[in-house]
């Protein structure tokens, strides 16, 4: 029975991730044990599930039907296993999360690693990268974001906290070109800008009722690593934008100052997301439920000290 079980495990996640390497990825396993699975699969079905070329896999007719019931059974699987976890309160098993690079690293991964540490059968699996991922089909559990979310009915959001951004530079900058007092005055310095997705990075200041300035920033250096734009900024090549939670200890030490305060630095929302389902497994709400109670007492720790 646990051969059996374990072979349409293999099968639907090859269904998923599209391919037989990226399914031995997700399963950690090697190309040719995903393969080696399927074919006795396949042999002990009496019908050939995929059509196989060298370039692509589909599913045959009766490799989608069988899919289809495979679907049913494993939920019926992840709804009693849910159930009961419910009831002991004892989390166990792999959690898959996706976070940003550096938000990860700094505010997200201690939160998750401590509970672990508070459940010892519990295994992370934490991906650091700024893309946004598409978690069904790349199979994470769990997703952290910040700024906008994306419009998609297949996930459910929680607000998770805030953050804030602020204008720095260096002590070396700002005695050799002088520091900015006024958003236009902005516009006479040289900038260390951000790079998204080939685009430069708009400044965005909160404005009163509710508006908002964007600022195109006059890029010297343009980048799209966040440390090494906190880098370029702290060896005096002009003004950065950067987040509270990254430049923290750069700006109680003096290696970078905080300028135009007396403007409110924009503000970003941390969410969780994770895919819809009937039942929430225990791990992904143990998980989420740490992160929403942690995270904003920290951001708000990190910009007190500001």
């Amino acid at each position: 029975m646990s051969d059996r079980l374990n072979g349409i495990s293999v099968f639907v996640t090859a269904v998923e991730a599209g391919n037989f390497a990226l399914a031995a990825s997700r399963l950690h396993l090697s190309r040719s044990a995903v393969g080696k699975t399927i074919a006795r699969l396949e042999q002990r079905l009496g019908v050939r599930l995929f059509h196989r070329t060298t370039r692509s896999q589909n599913l045959t007719d009766d490799g989608a039907l069988f899919y289809e019931r495979c679907l049913r059974a494993l939920e019926e699987i992840r709804t009693a296993e849910t159930l009961l976890e419910s009831g002991k309160r004892q989390v166990s098993g792999r959690l898959r999360v996706s976070m940003p690079v550096l938000f990860g690293r700094l505010c997200i991964a201690p939160i998750l690693t401590e509970l672990a540490r508070e459940h010892p059968q519990l295994e992370l699996e934490l991906s650091f990268n700024d893309r946004l991922v598409d978690m069904i089909e790349d199979g994470f559990d769990l997703v952290v974001r910040n700024g906008a979310l994306p419009d998609s009915a297949r996930l459910v959001a929680r607000r998770l906290g805030n953050h804030h951004m602020a204008f720095c530079a260096s002590p070396a900058y700002l005695a050799r070109c002088g520091e900015p007092t006024t958003l236009d005055a902005l516009a006479q310095h040289d900038a260390v800008a951000y790079l998204r997705s080939g685009t430069i990075r708009n400044w965005e200041v909160p404005l009163e009722q509710g508006e908002t300035r964007l600022i195109a920033p006059r890029a010297r250096l343009v980048m799209d690593d966040l440390q090494a734009l906190a880098d370029a900024t702290m060896a005096g090549f002009g003004i950065g934008w950067l987040p509270c939670w990254l430049v923290r200890d750069q700006l109680l030490s003096g290696e970078l100052v905080r300028v135009l305060q007396q403007y409110p630095g924009a503000e970003f929302n941390a969410h969780a997301l994770w895919p819809h389902t009937p039942h929430l497994p225990l791990k992904v709400r143990l998980a989420v439920d740490a992160l929403a109670n942690k995270l904003p007492a920290s951001m708000a720790l990190i910009e007190a000290q500001l």
